[in-house]
This record gives C-alpha cells, structure tokens and sequence, in this order.
C-alpha cells in the first residue's frame, strides 16, 4: 500500500446496490429503530479485509436476522468519487469504514450522513474526538484508527554514509544528515515526499511538521488559515532548502524510493511496518522541529480512518450496533493486530500492553497516537488543501514564486473559502 492509497483506495467499501433505496431512507426517525441486514464497504487491503472478514462472521453468527453483507469499494478514479455517486443515487451502503476525514464536509452537504451517537464517540476516544466534530456540534465520523507519521530511516544507507546514531531532531540536524548521505551517495535522495499536486501530499511531507512546529494546530484554526503563519514558514522553509539542495526529488517515483533504496527516509505510519519486513532495516524517530522539541511533545498528522453512517440506510438501529460492535474493546484489539494500526481509543498503549510487549516495533506509534492531528473538519476542505498545495508546490517544491508570498496569498485565498461556507 503506498502513502497515496491512503485516500485514493483505502476506503472500506461494496457494491452499489447498498441497503437503501432511492434518494434516502423515507422516515428516518422510522430508520433511526429499524434493524434488520444492512451492507457495508471496506478496505482493499489485504489485513483490513482479513479483519472485516472475522468481525462480519462474528456478528453474523449471532444476528441471523440482522445480517452483514460486505465487500471492498467499487473501482473508481477516487474513494471519493465512488462514494461520492453513491450518495447521489440513494445508494451508499449504511456503514463505510475507512471514511476520509477531509470528505465528511461534502458529504455531509450532500445530505449524504447520519449524525452519530456523541456520547459513545467521546467515551471510546477521549479528548482527540472533538477534532472530528463537524461545525454543527455533530459526529459525522466515527474516529477509528491512525496511522501517525514519523520518520523511517534505513540503518543500512545511514551507516554508508558514516551516520550510526543519526540525530533527526531539529531542520539542522536533519539537513546535516540529508547531505551527508547525497554526498557520500549513500543513497540518491535523503527522502522522497512525492512532489505531485493533489491535494492530499501534503498530508505526507508539510502537514506532519506543521504539526509539531506548532504544537498540534491544524491547517485551519478558529476560522483561519495557520500555515502562513511564521512557524508554517519555518516548515516550508525547511522543505524549500531539501528541494534546493538536491536531497529531496522534484520528479515523480514510481515505486517506493524507501524500498527500492533510492531515499534514506520516508514520512511514514505504522501500517509500512508490515510493508518493509524483510526489506529495509529501518529505525523510525518522530518528524523533526526548528527547535528539536523532546518527542513526549511532537504532534504530527493522524493519516486516520474512520467510520461514517450514509443516509439511503434504512436498518439504522442495526448499523449503530453493528458501528459500536465493530469499534469494540475487543474489535480494536483484533484489529490491532491484524494490521498494526491504530484503534483510535483512549489509552491504546496500555489497553493492549500484551500486543505492544510482543511487538515493540509498533510501542513508539501507540505514544505517538496520542498526539496526532487532523485535517480541519470545515466545509471546503479539499478545496482549502488543493489551494495550499499548489501554492506549495509552485513555491516549496519548484521554486517558481517565493515562498512566503505565495503562503501569504494562499492564506488569504483559505480565509476566504472559510468565510463562504
């Protein structure tokens, strides 16, 4: 699974005759209690549907009269798309897991979404809930699970390049090591960040550093843009000098530079771990700040999932069970460790201590879960991150206009967008 996948296919999913009909459910108050099969869609990777697989079975072995029928998401351009028309034929299925965060808010305008219930939401994920809150005081999304991004590193490259205990805390640091593992031609690029332009890369090369320059703000913050701000511009400062120097790549890679050993580094979640076993002897160490901020205070970006209930559901009593069933004490766990993501929960490192024992690989993502931030849950929101991202890549990554005027100008246009919603 590649970073891009993350929106693009990584959404739970099924088929287009979902357990609706027409353009909603009729009555939803009528809905709301009614229980009996519903469908749902998940993932088309491969350890989310071993996962989805059992959690069906294990619901459907006790509710022979409210029965699951599931399946991977539709072909299409984008996760979006597919659920996108889905909503517009009165067709989604009644529970999508792996819901964007940054489609709740066109989703929610296309009267696509049922509320959900608040109280269980903030009792299963505590205080990190509230950024899932959508304007109107309402869940839209269930927070489900989290992929935190930090910075993998290969041992092997590192040590090439004379590097064996690499110091990756601060810009300094970081662009130190960068050039020494060019220089030596260790590896061909100290990390590859894709440097294309949709509107989600950003999520994988300035949204986890924002994060931690800034002590968890989001791209949007009480109605305004932040990234302008002169911690943003640190950050894009920072990314400006990699693109400049040579030790990040302007041209688009096909396959995993990490992998393939083209890049020493990658910004990365938990879900690679599995991806890179037998391939890359890697460390990981949390993304780097101008300062070098203690780790116990980096933020960065949750690359999370969630769950959302669609409105052509008819058997909603059944889906809300189906919904706290599937997000269980229980379920998380196996979940957990099925895919080494994670469960979006109070506490996960010492709800499932036993797993983090026997797998200490994943024990720093279970601390790092715990300081994750998510794109703002505004109206627009693609939008927003398309007019930053090119912003970002005419100036940060091309270096075709200045950096800070071009922030400047994309924060104006961002404040706009939010006054119009």
């Amino acid at each position: 699974m590649k970073l891009q996948a993350g929106l693009l296919a990584f959404v739970l999913a099924g088929s287009l005759a979902a357990c609706g009909s027409g353009g909603g459910a009729g009555d939803a108050g009528a809905a709301a209690k009614a229980r009996g099969p519903i469908k749902i869609w998940y993932s088309n990777n491969a350890e989310e549907v071993a996962w989805g697989k059992q959690m069906v079975a294990a619901w459907n072995a006790q509710h022979a009269d409210q029965k699951i029928t599931a399946q991977e998401i539709p072909t299409g351009k984008s996760s979006e798309e597919v659920i996108g028309a889905a909503i517009t034929a009165g067709n989604a299925p009644c529970l999508i897991f792996n819901t964007s965060p940054a489609s709740v808010s066109q989703f929610q305008k296309q009267g696509g979404l049922v509320p959900l219930d608040a109280s269980y939401i903030e009792a299963r994920s505590g205080d990190v809930a509230q950024q899932y809150k959508s304007p109107d005081g309402k869940y839209y999304q269930l927070p489900w699970k989290s992929n935190p991004v930090m910075i993998f590193y290969n041992k092997k490259i590192f040590a090439k390049a004379g590097i064996t205990n690499p110091t990756l805390k601060t810009y300094d640091d970081f662009l130190a090591a960068s050039r020494k593992i060019v220089a030596s031609k260790a590896a061909k690029f100290a990390i590859y960040p894709a440097p294309s332009n949709e509107f989600f890369q950003s999520w994988f090369d300035f949204y986890p550093l924002h994060a931690a320059e800034t002590g968890g703000k989001q791209l949007v913050a009480d109605g305004k843009a932040t990234f302008a701000s002169d911690e943003g511009k640190k950050v894009a400062g920072f990314w400006r000098t990699m693109y400049q120097d040579k030790l990040a790549s302007q041209e688009k890679y096909t396959g995993d530079a990490f992998v393939d050993g083209t890049a020493a580094m990658a910004v990365v979640g938990p879900w690679a771990i599995a991806t890179y076993k037998g391939k890359v002897d890697w460390g990981v160490v949390p993304v780097p700040t101008s300062s070098g901020k203690p780790a116990s205070e980096i933020h960065t970006f949750s690359d999370a999932k969630n769950v959302a209930m669609y409105s052509a559901c008819k058997n909603r009593g059944t889906a809300a069970d189906v919904l706290k069933f599937a997000t269980s004490k229980d379920q998380d766990g196996k979940f957990l460790a099925a895919t080494g993501q994670m469960p979006l929960r109070k506490d996960v490192a010492s709800t499932y201590a036993d797993y983090f024992a026997k797998n200490p690989d994943y024990k720093l993502f279970a601390d790092q879960a715990s300081r994750t931030v998510e794109v703002p849950n505004v109206p627009n929101s693609i939008t927003i991150w398309q007019t930053f991202r090119d912003a970002y890549s005419k100036s940060v990554i091309f270096g075709q206009q200045d950096v800070g005027s071009s922030l400047d100008s994309a924060a104006q246009k961002v404040d706009q967008l939010v006054k119009q919603s």
